[in-house]
This record gives structure tokens, C-alpha cells and sequence, in this order.
């Protein structure tokens, strides 16, 4: 269908960010500048993505790690293609998965046990290798100054630092950063990060050092080797070796991130992007797939008859994702059925219009459902943030960086934590997505992209856990077919789901429950409720519905929209 961008009612809780040439949009509005920083100097969007990315594992680095992970999708407007990169470790070749079943009851441990080989640096370094135009050195500066220099604490990271300062005070070299003076920062205090802008600035000088001697190529090889063979992956192998971490050399010099085809499904002229089912993006697609055959906009948007048919299609998706999803290179996964029009013909026929599934509902082909731990969501959810870019030559880049600082141990005299991804991974021996040494978790974070050929191209993203799909249909929803402007999209009063078992470890799963911004109105709960919904309130604009960034390039204006959500420390920036 064709959408007007602009149409739509109301004033935004943020202004409507527009441009001619190009637009950034990211997690804090540093990482947004350092984007916008490269772009105007002269850089594509792939530069402006990498220099944002690497900036939110400084400004955000509760929920984002520079050593964790990076999975993205590029979209070049020269060769036709979208591609993904990985961005995502495997679990070191040394990995016992069986300890985590005798010794540890079927649980993966906060600590260095969590860890996997750190992807982000290389995720990122081969970006700019196949597809950026600047060194290494030019689009890390940023992050070195914000980490050396420091930055005024904003609201949402203060917030998981004083939410996990229990975690953070396991270990001194984590309480020293995240905890100084023995207490989580407060906002508005100045949070330097000394070791981190060391050992950033240490890449970057075998960087500027390789350029000057051999070209851009030897410079980025030299930033690669500084982290993966040279001091950083010594002090962090040695520190592995020395409190019963898996982490060797081999792991590190041997890791390399793969450049994929997206993949992607097409509907109605639209043709929607995910990363592989290494990570949950198949399920947006699955989502999008089993919506799109259903007249959403004859229930009314966001009534309650709109929220519980979105609800109960997200819940099959998610049974599916619970059933299959994992690394490609050790299971099956059966995307060509699960993304199949005819297949989505079968689930939709699951949803009842007058009553809610009680539990997450049976997968649509049968095998093995082990469910989840019951239990109570944190009080903040999950972790991640997001940037997308868009150049003035069209090329456009979605990516979801992640990994938290209070999941396991800061390497000391590093600044940082390699990646503690493994807790998304399954102890239990039977799920897709279980432990193995050289396998990957199954990740939460999901970038997408949406191309409509002669009108836009829309990356899209956002952070939170399990949310994040839910909330990404959402806004796509509200900008595609409800016709919202994106800053409006973005904005809309939102809800999602916890009927299945979370990603991450434990694995908490609360059968039933149904999350609504209060925004959404108590009307609407009543009859969600009549349904079988276990409704539980949210604040408007809760900080727990995700935080979508969304950038809109109108192919026929030549127009670039940038959407932030307020929910969050997120901001566009465009010219």
C-alpha cells in the first residue's frame, strides 16, 4: 500500500526529525551524534552505524558492551541486496555443557561461565571493511572521547545500574566502574570509564599507526589483531585462565563474522529483512506474516478486540521460536514452512476472537515444548539498544549492539565485559538452542529493514529481550497500515506479551499475562480481561515496552523521516 508519511494526528512527545541527505537514529543521543558526526564529514551509513554502535557501548554500557554483540543488516543501493552480519559469538571450543546440568540444577550462572567469544569489535570492523568508507581510528573516536572525558548519566541507565547494583558488587572491578564511591551514579553525574577509552584507544592506534604504513585495509586488520591476538586477548584469556573461565586464544584468533543474504518475505510490495534464526528475527517475520492475512483495521486500532488478536498471533509465533530457533549450523530449522503463506493460513486459524490461549500455545509442527521457570519480570526488563542510518546515496543500516556489564566479570584493567551472551542459550540439553562448544545462543537481538521498491526503505529496530519483535510489529503496523507518521508510529501506546518462556536465563515464564500502557485505557483491559488475559498496567511510555528507533526514506520525495522513542534515552538527528 502507499503511505503517506506525514499524515496522522496529534503533536509527538518528539518532534518529527527530517532531512534531505541523510538521518541517524540511536539508543542516546551521543551515540545518535557520533552517527551524525560521520555523515557529515563525508561518510555513508554504514561508517555513521558503526561509529554510533560503538558509542552506545560507552553511553549505554549497562545494556551495550563493545565486546559483546552486533548483529546488523546493510542494505547497499548500488548492488541491490540487503546482507546480515552475525555480530554474535560461539561458545568457547573448551565449553562443558554438562556442568551447568550436574552442577549448577539446569542453570547457566552469572559469571565468566556465561561467556562467548566476543563478536561485536569484528562484527563491526568487517562492516567498514565490505562496505564503510572511513578508518577504523576516525569512526571510534568518539566513544574514546565519551568514555576518557565522560558523559553526564542519563535517566534509563541510571536506573538498571541502581536496579542491578547487587549483581554489579559481586565483583570489585565491576562496583569500581558501575558502583563509584559504593553506590550506583546518580543522574547528571560525570561517568568516566578510564580502562575502556585505554583499551578503545589502544585499537585505535595500531589502527592509525597500519594505516599511515599500509592503507585502509591494514589499518582495520590492525585494529581486528589488537583485540583478537594481541594485549586484549591476552589479559582476557589470562584472566579465564586464572578464575575457571573457558575463554582461549584459539577462540579469539579463530573467530570471524559471517556476511549472509537477509533473510526476508514479501508482502503486499513490501519486502520486510531479518537476520537468520540464530537470533529471534524470524519470529517478527512469522508475526508479520500471520497478521498480514487478518482485516486488523476493521477491529479498530489498538482496541480490544485489535490488541488480543495481535497478542494471541505474537504467542504462536513465539511457540514456534521456542520449538525450532537456534544456530543453523547445529539444528534444523524448518523457515521455509514456518514463513510459508500456507502455514500461516493454518495458525491464524488457532486464534479464538473471544478467548485468550491460557499458556503459550503447541507449536504448529509437534516436537519438544520444555517450558520455562515461573516467576516474577524484573523490575526493569532485558537489555540492548539500537541505531539505524540512512546515507545521502540511499544505502541504509540496521543494527541491534547488546550485551549488559552485570552478567559476569569486567576483565580488569579492559573496561569491559567479553561478551555474557551464553544466557541466552538453554542448559537443558533438549532445546534447539542448548549449550555446545563452537555453537551460538539463540539471540534476542533482532535488527529488520523494510523495502518497498520506488517508495521506502525503513530500517527498524529496538532493544528489550523478548519485547522487541512485539514491539516492532507494532510500529510497523501503525506506520504501514495505519497510516502514522514514524515519530507517531513510535509513539503509539503499546503492548506485549509474557506467555512464553523468556530468553533469557532462567528462563522465567508467566503463562497468560498481558502487559498494557496505561495509556491504552481501562475499558480496553476490561475486555481483554473478559477474554482470559491476565492484564497487568504499565506506566505510558514505560520504559518496559521496548524502545523502537525508525528511520523512513521516502524514495519519492527524496524526504528522510527519523523516529526515537521517548521511552528511552533515544534521538534522531538528520540534515
Amino acid at each position: 500500500m502507499s503511505i503517506s508519511p506525514m499524515t496522522g494526528t496529534g503533536m509527538p512527545q518528539q518532534p518529527m526529525v527530517m532531512g534531505k541527505r541523510w538521518m541517524v537514529s540511536a539508543g542516546h543521543w551521543l551515540a545518535a551524534e557520533a552517527g551524525a558526526a560521520m555523515l557529515a564529514s563525508g561518510g555513508n551509513a554504514v561508517d555513521a552505524a558503526v561509529a554510533a554502535g560503538i558509542t552506545l557501548g560507552v553511553v549505554h554500557a549497562d545494556q551495550v558492551q563493545v565486546s559483546g554483540v552486533a548483529p546488523m543488516l546493510i542494505h547497499m543501493k548500488d548492488r541491490g541486496e540487503v546482507v546480515s552480519i552475525a555480530g554474535l559469538g560461539t561458545w568457547p571450543m573448551a565449553t562443558r555443557p554438562e556442568v551447568f546440568v550436574t552442577e549448577y540444577g539446569m542453570k547457566i550462572p552469572v559469571g565468566l561461565l556465561r561467556t562467548v567469544v566476543p563478536a561485536a569489535p569484528d562484527a563491526w570492523i568487517l562492516a567498514l571493511e565490505r562496505y564503510g568508507t572511513m578508518p577504523f581510528h576516525e569512526v571510534v573516536e568518539p566513544a574514546i572521547r565519551c568514555a576518557r572525558e565522560g558523559f553526564c548519566m542519563h535517566p534509563m541507565m541510571a536506573q538498571f545500574i541502581a536496579t542491578n547494583a547487587d549483581l554489579y558488587r559481586l565483583w570489585p572491578q565491576n562496583a569500581e566502574i558501575f558502583l563509584p564511591g559504593g553506590k550506583p551514579p546518580e543522574e547528571g553525574d560525570l561517568f568516566v570509564q578510564t580502562d575502556l577509552a585505554a583499551s578503545l584507544q589502544y585499537m585505535a592506534s595500531e589502527s592509525e599507526a597500519a594505516t599511515a604504513r599500509g592503507g585502509h585495509a591494514a589499518g582495520l586488520a590492525a585494529a581486528r589483531a589488537a583485540f583478537y591476538k594481541g594485549d586484549i586477548a591476552r589479559t582476557m584469556v589470562r584472566f579465564h585462565e586464572e578464575n575457571g573461565g573457558w575463554l582461549a586464544m584459539e577462540d579469539l584468533a579463530n573467530y570471524s563474522s559471517e556476511i549472509e543474504t537477509a533473510l526476508s518475505i514479501e508482502l503486499d510490495g513490501t519486502r520486510i529483512y531479518s537476520c537468520g534464526p540464530w537470533c529471534q528475527g524470524p519470529a517478527l517475520l512469522q508475526m508479520m506474516r500471520t497478521v498480514s492475512g487478518l482485516d486488523l483495521p476493521s477491529l479498530g486500532h489498538n482496541s480490544a478486540a485489535y490488541i488480543h488478536t495481535i497478542a494471541e498471533a505474537m504467542k504462536l509465533c513465539f511457540a514456534d521460536r521456542h520449538r525450532w530457533f537456534g544456530d543453523p549450523r547445529f539444528v534444523d530449522v524448518p523457515l521455509d514452512l514456518l514463513l510459508s503463506e500456507a502455514y500461516a493460513v493454518e495458525r491464524r486459524r488457532k486464534i479464538d476472537p473471544d478467548h485468550a490461549y491460557p499458556e503459550m500455545p503447541p507449536p504448529g509442527v509437534p516436537g519438544n515444548m520444555a517450558p520455562g521457570l515461573l516467576g516474577e519480570i524484573p523490575a526493569v526488563e532485558g537489555d540492548t539498544s539500537y541505531v539505524c542510518a540512512v546515507d545521502r546515496w540511499g544505502n541504509a543500516v540496521s543494527a541491534t549492539p547488546s550485551d549488559t556489564s552485570y552478567e559476569s566479570e569486567v576483565i580488569p584493567g579492559l573496561g569491559f565485559v567479553p561478551s555474557s551472551r551464553g544466557s541466552q542459550s538453554w542448559a537443558d540439553p533438549s532445546s534447539p538452542s542448548c549449550v555446545e562448544p563452537g555453537k551460538r545462543p539463540r539471540l534476542t537481538p533482532n535488527p529488520s529493514m523494510a523495502i518497498r521498491p520506488g517508495e521506502f526503505v525503513m530500517p527498524f529496530g529496538g532493544p528489550g529481550g523478548d519485547l522487541q519483535p512485539q514491539a516492532m510489529l507494532q510500529v510497523f503496523l501503525n506506520h504501514t497500515m495505519f497510516g502514522m507518521p514514524i515519530q507517531r508510529a513510535v509513539e503509539a501506546p503499546r503492548f506485549v506479551t509474557h506467555s512464553m518462556p523468556h530468553t533469557f536465563e532462567p528462563h522465567l515464564y508467566q503463562p497468560g499475562r498481558l502487559d498494557l500502557e496505561a495509556s491504552l485505557g481501562g475499558d480496553v483491559a476490561e475486555a481483554l480481561s473478559a477474554k482470559g488475559h491476565l492484564v497487568h498496567w504499565r506506566p505510558a511510555l514505560s520504559t518496559n515496552m521496548s524502545a523502537v528507533c525508525a528511520i523512513r526514506a521516502d524514495l519519492k520525495s527524496g524526504t528522510i523521516f527519523g523516529g526515537a522513542d521517548p521511552r528511552r534515552a533515544a534521538r534522531a538527528i538528520g540534515w
